[in-house]
């Protein structure tokens, strides 16, 4: 007697959204996730005083607040709020608009496909609107993950925000960042923990309102500056000896 085959049983996903004061993108992004791969929107607030909240909740958005601001605190609330809901997937990406919500499949599916444990997009290596980013972000974006390179063996190209890990995954890498060094920090440790990396390619456009609380001011570049430098020495001079020279993170 044949026995029927179950279907396959898909792991669940969330896309996690730190915002701040975003009212004017907050709700183009929500509604531009692809559903048919995202099984929850999670949009965690810093303390926004605009109609961020509003928005994305109309959107379709579940949203927390997080009453401490830093970014990293931001994902980190978001990543633990998915988990809990059963996220096995978690997709991460800012809230003004640069990021493409329609390039998320290509994200997941190396991860579905099992190949890979942690999918990041890469700016510098995809195609830019005009203004969008300046010469000295993608520099800053190579320079960094060559010197991640010559710690772990393992390079990138950027450090956008725009990226998927399994759950699991990024729960063992022990985050601490919990302001601008919270990208960063996961690829350095990522790197040092031997997952299987994927950096793509990613369109990137300019933000769609409102100004950058980093690249928009000459304090919030100063603080990111500062954050990102020290995350790369604490964290390379954690005790444990780099996992040894191998192969880059894949690129496509």
């Amino acid at each position: 007697m044949r026995c029927a085959l179950e279907p396959v049983k898909q792991p669940r996903i969330a896309a996690i959204i730190p915002v701040l004061d975003e009212e004017g993108a907050i709700g183009s992004v929500v509604t531009a996730i692809p559903r048919d791969w995202i099984d929850e929107v999670i949009v965690v607030d810093g303390g926004s005083r605009d109609r961020t909240v509003a928005v994305a909740s109309a959107a379709g958005a579940r949203v927390l607040a997080e009453n401490e601001r830093g970014y990293g605190r931001a994902c980190a609330r978001g990543a633990a709020a998915a988990v809990e809901g059963g996220a096995e997937i978690l997709v991460f990406l800012d809230g003004d608009g640069s990021d493409q919500p329609g390039v998320i499949p290509s994200l997941v599916q190396p991860i579905l496909d099992r190949k890979f444990d942690f999918v990041i997009g890469s700016r510098s290596r995809g195609v830019r609107e005009k203004g969008s980013m300046g010469a000295h972000q993608a520099l800053a974006g190579y320079v960094i993950g060559g010197a991640v390179g010559l710690v772990y063996g393992t390079r990138y190209t950027d450090m956008c925000a725009f990226r998927a890990i399994r759950a699991d995954a990024l729960a063992r890498l022990g985050m601490r960042e919990m302001t601008f060094g919270w990208n960063l920090e996961m690829q350095m440790r990522a790197a040092r923990a031997g997952l299987r990396i994927l950096e793509l390619p990613v369109p990137y456009g300019r933000r769609l309102a409102g100004q950058s609380k980093v690249a928009g001011t000459l304090r919030g570049s100063l603080k990111a500056g500062i954050r990102i430098f020290a995350t790369i020495a604490r964290v390379a001079c954690e005790r444990g000896s780099p996992r040894g020279v191998s192969d880059d993170a894949e690129h496509l």
